[in-house]
């Protein structure tokens, strides 16, 4: 028995000691998930990229959100960058992230004044819309609960997708962007950018209605985040948004809530059934870019870095929280 005993303990050992190189030596656990390229999402006609992230085990029936990045931006700078992608482990939705190429636009701006992509049907809209379809096909997306932002150029694409497919749309959020129609009203995307385009909420608001001919609503509720200190997208196309989108909603120009949140100017503006249709961040002192407040409290998001501007207010949270995401 003691032999027997004796000769069986190596076996033990060696049992042992594979069993503990096996965990060692095992692979590491799959990653959290990743950026993934689509291919193939529809005919493509602004002949833009598709990414998107969607989170592990997301289940069916979860909201999507578009986000679109600014000029010299890409898909992942912009996913990481404005915490949308933490946010989507977060809360459990899906991300897609179209991209610019160099071929549409040496500056990797989306073309928001340009006719040909700013139209329903037709180039970067359209490619846009097509990549919304998909990713609903794909992880049986909510329809009803799809929202769509940008920043800068991709704010301007914003306003185009919100005027050209509202029915795709609950909510967006443009930051530093553009009305819709703005390089056509001022004349030049420059004149629009750096000055602002004069024209009546009124004009504004047919601008919009001209774009989806037809369409009676309902239509997206807005949010704007504007910096005061921005000289690339003038604060004056903040008021142009309110005065285009509180037309198109029938509201009156007038602040339903006037406050603060983190210290910045806040301003409600609620439709004719009192629920809120544009909201607005006047970001004092704030230049061009995407407000963030990298941390891990339960109100930060976002990294820091160019066009990532550190303000203590993420503005991927305050939409999210709007949007019911979380």
């Amino acid at each position: 028995m003691t032999q027997t005993r004796a000769a069986l303990r190596p076996t033990v050992l060696t049992a042992l000691l594979a069993a503990l190189l096996s965990v060692l030596l095992a692979p590491a656990p799959a990653s959290a998930a990743s950026l993934q390229e689509v291919t193939g999402f529809g005919s493509n006609p602004g002949a833009l990229k598709m990414y998107r992230y969607v989170p592990d085990g997301l289940p069916a029936g979860r909201p999507v959100v578009v986000a679109l990045h600014g000029c010299t931006q890409n898909a992942a700078g912009y996913a990481s960058g404005t915490g949308w992608t933490t946010l989507a482990d977060r809360w459990g939705f899906s991300v897609v992230l179209p991209q610019q190429q160099s071929g549409n636009n040496l500056s990797q701006c989306f073309n928001w004044f340009q006719p040909a992509d700013i139209a329903r049907g037709q180039g970067e809209a359209a490619s846009v819309a097509q990549m919304v379809d998909r990713q609903l096909a794909d992880v049986s997306g909510d329809p009803s609960r799809v929202y769509v932002t940008g920043l800068s150029a991709g704010g301007g694409m914003t306003a185009v997708m919100t005027a050209a497919y509202p029915e795709k749309f609950a909510a967006v959020g443009i930051v530093a962007g553009l009305p819709y129609g703005c390089a056509q009203a001022a004349g030049s995307p420059y004149v629009c950018m750096y000055v602002g385009a004069t024209q009546t909420p009124a004009q504004w608001g047919d601008r919009v209605r001209a774009a989806r001919p037809g369409y009676t609503g309902p239509w997206p509720a807005l949010t704007v985040f504007q910096g005061t200190a921005d000289y690339t997208v003038k604060p004056a196309n903040m008021t142009a948004l309110v005065d285009q989108w509180t037309d198109v909603h029938g509201a009156d120009r007038t602040a339903d809530v006037s406050d603060t949140v983190a210290g910045f100017p806040h301003r409600v503006y609620r439709g004719p059934g009192g629920n809120a249709v544009v909201e607005t961040y006047s970001l004092t002192g704030m230049g061009h870019g995407q407000p963030v407040d990298p941390g891990s409290g339960d109100a930060q998001c976002g990294a820091s870095g160019a066009y990532f501007l550190d303000v203590n207010l993420c503005a991927a949270y305050r939409l999210g929280k709007a949007w019911q995401l979380g």
